[in-house]
């Protein structure tokens, strides 16, 4: 490695910052100690510090009472609100602080109000940052930034910005033309998470807004806000791989040659993903479909890049690859209408008239809620065989509504038959079995099984 990759001015860069710090500490020092309108300016804060704490514990009540009645308010301004209540404190100090800086840049010397304005600035700095930060749903994530913003705020304050990001521009690795320093990695970390930040917020954005557009179809939905987080995550790695001082042609060389081991390592991972590519283009399932997938039978809740989530009636979801939902055999039983034919069959008597067992069963199914009637929805009976001990029947209706169940319906269809046929006195039979004994031989007694009704 060559000795440009370690400068050797690094020391003497450490040095300078440090001197840079102690000088800054000098002077705060020396604004404490020395009399006059420097100790009155802190005495002035401590103060208005004492006052925000009393007019937090004055005031908490009313506005946690208020906030109650707040209930109506949308989620990200009740969010919001809860923030600010948590730092209620700092939120006094920075209106009090704030209101009095102007009021002595009016009345007196400007240089009498320096120090309150430059408190008054750092902690209105740390209270926007500690409600932004709150947009960052990793916890680590939102801890980094937050406590980075507070201290590059605060260096900002103490006018020693400078002499800090000299120093980390000194600590850097030179490759050829590539120049990488830890303030280069932390202005892209930063400039990053911002990004990943706005990203996320605009994908949230433009799916709430595609869902509330009805001429898009659902699965054209899904598609377009993949589509659009697929384009924003993308422009952010862009944007931070540059900022970061790579060539993105050389990346893009060398990502090809990547890209083809890769695909052949992740075989099933690609096909499952031009597979929900295809599923969303051609519309076949959306969410909210009712499918049955070999033992697996419910709605589609969600669609995925790589799966389908599919919940059942027993409250289990299902991840099924998208592979399987191009290549399998898929019933979906609210593709192309919501109306959906269910059968169940029955047997009777043969002592039963089967005029008036159609009948009834006709006029049963039609009383059992969700069963539809009319039109080409009405129900039919109809007789599919003599059986050894029953006149065999099929019952055929038509329900609109499948993601309710398909199991309750007809049990509570078939409950509708057994109490209307027990009232018309028309009997269910089942196979009975006679033995009869027809003679004593050497071998023992011969017996034969005769089925009777």
């Amino acid at each position: 490695m060559d000795s440009d990759l370690i400068p050797r001015s690094i020391s003497e860069l450490f040095d300078t910052m440090v001197e840079a710090f102690l000088l800054q500490f000098g002077a705060l020092i020396e604004l404490i100690v020395t009399p006059g309108w420097r100790q009155y300016q802190l005495l002035i804060v401590l103060l208005l510090v004492a006052a925000s704490f009393v007019l937090k514990a004055a005031t908490l009540g009313r506005w946690e009472a208020w906030a109650r009645s707040r209930s109506g308010w949308p989620k990200w301004r009740l969010r919001t609100l809860v923030q600010f209540m948590r730092r209620l404190t700092l939120v006094y100090f920075v209106l009090l602080s704030w209101g009095v800086y102007l009021v002595m840049q009016q009345v007196t010397w400007p240089s009498r109000s320096y120090i309150i304005g430059v408190l008054a600035t750092l902690a209105t700095a740390w209270l926007v940052i500690a409600l932004l930060s709150h947009l960052v749903r990793n916890r680590t994530i939102r801890r980094i930034f937050r406590w980075s913003m507070w201290i590059y705020a605060t260096l900002v304050a103490l006018s020693l910005t400078d002499d800090v990001a000299e120093f980390l521009d000194g600590v850097a690795i030179t490759i050829g033309d590539l120049h990488i320093s830890v303030l280069g990695i932390l202005k892209a970390t930063l400039l990053i998470g911002t990004l990943l930040v706005l990203a996320r917020l605009g994908t949230r954005a433009a799916e709430r807004g595609l869902k509330n557009n009805e001429d898009i179809s659902p699965s054209m939905q899904v598609l377009l806000a993949k589509g659009i987080q697929v384009a924003l995550y993308g422009l952010v790695f862009l944007i931070g791989i540059r900022t970061l001082g790579f060539d993105l042609t050389g990346i893009a060389l060398l990502s090809g040659a990547v890209g083809v081991g890769i695909g052949f390592g992740l075989q099933k991972v690609v096909s499952n993903l031009i597979s929900g590519i295809i599923i969303l283009m051609d519309r076949s399932i959306k969410p909210g479909d009712v499918i049955s997938l070999g033992d697996t039978f419910g709605w589609i809740n969600a669609l995925g890049a790589r799966y389908v989530s599919v919940v059942t009636r027993d409250g289990r979801e299902y991840l099924i690859p998208n592979e399987d939902l191009i290549t399998g055999r898929v019933v979906n039983w609210s593709h192309s209408d919501e109306f959906v034919r269910l059968d169940l069959t029955f047997g009777t008597s043969y002592g039963d008239d089967p005029h008036k067992v159609r009948e009834t069963a006709v006029r049963t199914v039609k009383t059992v809620k969700r069963v539809l009637s009319g039109g080409k929805h009405e129900p039919v009976c109809h007789i599919t065989g003599f059986g050894d001990s029953s006149v065999d029947y099929v019952l055929r209706f038509w329900i609109r509504d499948p993601t309710a169940g398909l199991t309750n319906i007809r049990g509570n269809v078939y409950l509708a038959l057994w109490d209307a046929f027990k009232a018309e006195g028309i009997s269910i039979p089942f196979p009975q079995r006679e033995v009869r004994l027809l003679g004593q031989g050497q071998t023992g007694v011969v017996a034969q099984q005769i089925d009777t009704e």
